[in-house]
């Protein structure tokens, strides 16, 4: 059995190949526009804001032209008598050459007085005296002796009674050193003060 390829219809045929014309002469067209662009620039698009923007700007605004200059009275010549004066100038300073290392430094007058008139005289000030340690304010009132042989003593700091040994501290400030009977040495660890309290009575 032989094969049928679908022309026995010819007017389908004829119908397919129309369309394929067609197809390709607006592709052509298509392409044509986009390769040769616009052939007339476009106009600009004038908005209605701005055209009354223009219209509300009165002419009287808008001021004198400026004048346009020309190069008709340039002279182009160089004039060499002019440049050799330039180039003639030579230094002829009576001080010091400041283009020159050899050239001795300029003497500097000593003044005869201070600029300042009536300055204070500048008086140099001793060295500040070292505070003398305040007294400590400890009385010593009384001992007692331990079974070991050894001595505590009895304080009082205003209203408050204190018992110490040597080597205890009294109201966080003052250490205890020797006691005796009829003195005691107290030590004031804020101002690093040693000072020796006799017995007083309470």
């Amino acid at each position: 059995m032989p094969l049928q390829l679908g022309t026995e219809n010819k007017r389908q045929v004829y119908i397919v190949i129309a369309l394929f014309a067609v197809i390709l002469i607006l592709g052509g067209r298509q392409v044509y526009k986009m390769l040769a662009g616009p052939s007339t620039p476009p106009r600009p698009i004038q908005t209605a804001a701005a055209s009354r923007t223009a219209a509300a700007v009165p002419s009287t605004l808008a001021g004198p032209d400026a004048q346009k200059l020309t190069n008709a009275g340039i002279d182009p010549t160089l004039h060499f008598e002019k440049l050799a004066q330039s180039e003639d100038i030579h230094y002829a300073g009576t001080g010091r050459n400041i283009f020159s290392a050899q050239s001795a430094p300029v003497a500097i007058e000593t003044p005869i007085k201070s600029a300042r008139a009536g300055a204070p005289a500048v008086t140099v000030s001793a060295a500040p005296a070292i505070p003398t340690p305040p007294a400590i304010d400890l009385k010593y009132f009384g001992y007692t002796e331990a079974p070991d042989k050894s001595l505590q003593a009895f304080f009082t700091h205003g209203d408050e009674i204190f018992m110490a040994r040597t080597g205890e501290i009294v109201d966080h400030r003052y250490k205890v050193g020797l006691i005796k009977p009829l003195s005691v040495q107290i030590t004031d660890m804020a101002y690093n003060h040693t000072q020796t309290l006799g017995l007083s009575a309470f």
